[in-house]
């Protein structure tokens, strides 16, 4: 194992639990479309952004930044950015492909939003069998940051940590954010909206 400074990146589907339902044919099409709208999210990653794994609605990158670059930074804030075009214009091809469906999950694709939360700090890369694991309190904080009291269901989340290296994003709408967690304490950083108000 070993310890590298990396930014962390959690992409979230909002409306996931409403989204299943128990009536078998329902559940098999919604997760179908998940699989299929992260697997899409995936496909849009590249260098310097590396997939890591699904987590069950989320999908967890990670970049390497072994220095404080700016570029690198925002090089992944721009990929995160392109995550969202690229699972909206995913869900309106599912929802034409599966309008024929009167199953709730096909007939509510459209319902589903995507959130993102991008942190940077000290990861811990460890080997199990043939898959990478990341671990840390980075990577901890990553994830408690899905549990906040942001109202919207679609927004980028970024730490204080990762907002120094990739500073201000054009054409976003932003707000300052600061919760309290009772775990990990208090955690600053920025929330970005692709449009004002949602």
């Amino acid at each position: 194992m070993e310890t590298k400074k990396a930014a962390i990146v959690l992409v979230d589907i909002s409306g996931y639990t409403h989204f299943i339902r128990a009536e078998k044919t329902s559940a098999i099409h919604a997760e179908e479309i998940i699989f299929d709208l992260l697997d899409a999210v995936v496909e849009c990653a590249s260098h310097p952004l590396a997939f890591n794994k699904l987590e069950g609605d989320a999908a967890l990158f990670f970049a390497e930044i072994p220095t404080y670059e700016a570029e690198t930074a925002s090089n992944i804030a721009n990929q995160v950015q392109d995550f969202f075009d690229v699972f909206y214009r995913r869900t309106n091809l599912l929802a034409q492909e599966r309008a024929e469906c009167s199953c709730n999950a096909c007939q509510r694709v459209l319902d589903l939003k995507i959130k993102a939360f991008i942190h940077y700090g000290d990861v811990v890369f460890g080997q199990f069998r043939q898959f990478l694991e990341l671990a840390g309190e980075d990577v901890i904080i990553t994830h408690r940051l899905t549990k906040n009291s942001i109202p919207s269901s679609e927004y980028i989340l970024m730490t204080e940590a990762f907002f120094r290296l990739a500073g201000n994003q054009p054409g976003l709408y932003m707000e300052n954010f600061k919760e309290v967690f009772h775990d990990i304490g208090t955690i600053a950083g920025k929330v970005l909206y692709r449009k004002a108000g949602k």
